[in-house]
């Protein structure tokens, strides 16, 4: 059986010593995010997932949702009493702002609390943090009367939310979209089409699902400019928020998929449903942008989670499981074999992932503080800056984040040696379960050509150049700090790498377009490690700082780990640089039968 504790230190850690978020008090929420009040909640998040969600993730695992035949799905034993404890915890609205129902306390704290559910079970976790990417799209986009009729609701828990995009002719590029929509002349229209690949499409967790659907209105241009937003209810709420009738939405089927098997990813038809059109004809796509950047932002989160809690259960394993002796004699000669931690070449798998777990976090916590910055703030210039930040690193959390974390689910199999396959130990649900994030939302490949055929232009560059300058400026502020210099040397050589590989594309991408797109991907991973890396030199300060005062050694293994990252992981940025450089010519020279 797994385990799972959660990181709580490291959060308190990252929140009140690294990022100082009592520097964001002027920002509306941040002045309620008192410390006790960041520990109370984020304390009881750890508890509810440790005690609550962990145990039931093998179960819901093998049972799986279960279809009914009219239509209805079951989610496994569990998990709809456990739904009613999460709803009664409060954290579905945790960052909503006050006026619209929410708590309004900083969105970092619902990103932590997200981390937790994913690390403790990502198939239930998906059920509420797609609701809250479906409440941020109403916030952002909804008319007065969606926002009254549908937001108390969710925020409660009493109903859920979808997203539709996907259909089977069309992923990625949604220009292909079918699904019609038919004005009725009283407001409403007719939804018809069928949508895949859909999470939590259809579910017992709550009395009512709130799906918003992607389609084209009759006569609408063809390609994404055509497309507009709808929200499409189960049942029908008449205006005082009661039940109606029911839709004609219903899943066809469950997909039969290698993991998150707790989680109902369902075909869903729309024959003729009611819908309702969310911000204005044609803007769809703009306006599902704001769901589909929530929705990649936690599933950044999700390759974290399930790499922390990957690591935890290798760790522990690796303190256990006896086999041979170390290379530098016996460590334990009152036991017939050494515990495997003491080889070296198990401590460089465990010290890999465990760099990439705190710095990822790191990253997010950073990257969330943004975000509250971009939509709370009242200085016009902070909140471009902020939303620079969003827009450039949202396609590398979710790339490189859900990459690695992969990586590093399959590195902590390898340290269960034969175990690792086995059902019971809970490793092969992981290494299933994290292979997912790669692709949904938006397949890793296609973020990083996201980011360098939209992101690194954008604005004349404008993003990209904001980030360069923090953190060579933080290189040279701190140059002269004889601690700071065993990782500030090598953040410099590989920021150096992602300037020279940005000027590279910017040299190539109009001229040898196929040599920009075959280097995406790389170019993705070499800003995410300099990220990662830059996170490493705040972290490490604020461990120095409190290294004299600690007695765990806690500061001190910080160090370690910030020094192994530099000098063990940070350099792969030249090799992504000079792959870059070899460009696709040769890849490009069959043609396509010849694959």
């Amino acid at each position: 059986m797994p385990i799972y504790k959660a990181p709580v230190d490291e959060v308190l850690f990252l929140l009140n010593d690294v990022f100082h978020i009592e520097r964001f008090a002027n920002l509306p929420g941040f002045a309620e995010a008192s410390p006790d009040v960041v520990q109370a909640i984020v304390a009881e998040a750890a508890k509810f997932c440790e005690e609550v969600l962990a145990p039931l993730n093998p179960s819901g695992d093998r049972q799986g949702c279960r279809r009914g035949e009219d239509g209805s799905v079951t989610t496994p034993s569990g998990f709809t009493v456990a739904y009613r404890r999460y709803v009664a915890g409060g954290w579905i609205g945790m960052s909503v702002p006050q006026e619209l129902g929410g708590l309004g306390l900083p969105g970092a704290l619902t990103q932590t609390v997200n981390e937790f559910l994913a690390s403790a079970n990502m198939a239930f976790a998906m059920y509420p943090t797609l609701t809250q990417g479906a409440i941020a799209a109403l916030i952002a986009h909804g008319t007065a009367e969606q926002k009254s009729l549908y937001l108390p609701k969710m925020l409660a828990g009493e109903w859920t939310g979808t997203m539709n995009l996907t259909e089977p002719q069309c992923g990625t590029d949604l220009g292909l979209i079918r699904t019609k929509a038919v004005p009725q002349g009283d407001g409403s229209y007719r939804i018809t089409g069928t949508k895949i690949f859909i999470s939590a499409g259809e579910h017992d967790l709550a009395e009512n699902i709130v799906h918003l659907v992607l389609a084209r209105i009759e006569g609408a241009p063809e390609g994404t400019r055509g497309l507009s937003l709808f929200v499409v209810p189960k049942f029908i709420p008449h205006p005082d928020g009661s039940l109606g009738a029911r839709n004609a939405v219903s899943c066809g089927s469950i997909e039969d998929k290698m993991g998150i098997h707790g989680n109902a990813t369902c075909v869903m038809n729309y024959d003729g449903a009611a819908g309702w059109l969310i911000a204005t004809e044609h803007h769809g796509l703009s306006a599902m942008f704001v769901m589909m950047n929530e929705a990649r932002l936690g599933v950044g989160v999700q390759g974290l989670a399930l790499s922390e809690v990957a690591y935890q259960n290798a760790a522990l394993y690796a303190k256990d499981r006896l086999s041979g002796r170390a290379l530098t004699g016996a460590k334990f000669k009152d036991r017939p074999a050494d515990p495997i931690i003491v080889h070296p070449e198990v401590r460089r798998v465990l010290m890999t992932i465990r760099a990439f777990n705190e710095a990822a976090r790191a990253l997010i916590l950073w990257t969330s503080i943004k975000s509250d910055v971009a939509r709370r703030s009242d200085n016009e210039a902070e909140r471009r800056a902020a939303d620079d930040h969003m827009g450039l690193l949202t396609p590398v959390i979710k790339g490189v984040l859900t990459d690695l974390g992969f990586a590093n689910a399959v590195m902590a199999q390898q340290v269960f040696g034969g175990h690792g396959y086995i059902r019971e130990t809970g490793m092969e649900q992981f290494v299933r379960d994290a292979r997912i994030p790669m692709i949904y939302e938006g397949a890793n490949g296609i973020q990083a050509l996201d980011l360098v055929g939209r992101k690194l232009g954008k604005d004349g560059g404008r993003a990209v150049m904001a980030f360069f300058n923090e953190v060579q400026g933080y290189v040279k502020e701190h140059a002269g700090e004889a601690a700071a210099k065993p990782l500030l040397e090598p953040l410099g050589r590989a920021l150096g790498h992602l300037q020279e590989a940005t000027m590279w594309f910017m040299q190539n991408a109009i001229a040898r377009p196929d040599n920009a797109g075959a280097g995406a991907t790389d170019y993705m991973h070499l800003m995410g490690l300099v990220a990662l890396g830059y996170m490493w030199c705040l972290i490490a300060a604020a461990a120095h700082a409190q290294r004299v005062s600690d007695t765990s050694g806690r500061m001190n293994a910080k160090l370690v780990t910030a020094r192994f990252f530099m000098e063990r992981m940070l350099p792969e940025t030249a090799t992504h640089l000079a792959r870059i450089k070899a460009g696709a010519d040769s890849v490009m020279e069959l043609p396509a039968d010849m694959f």
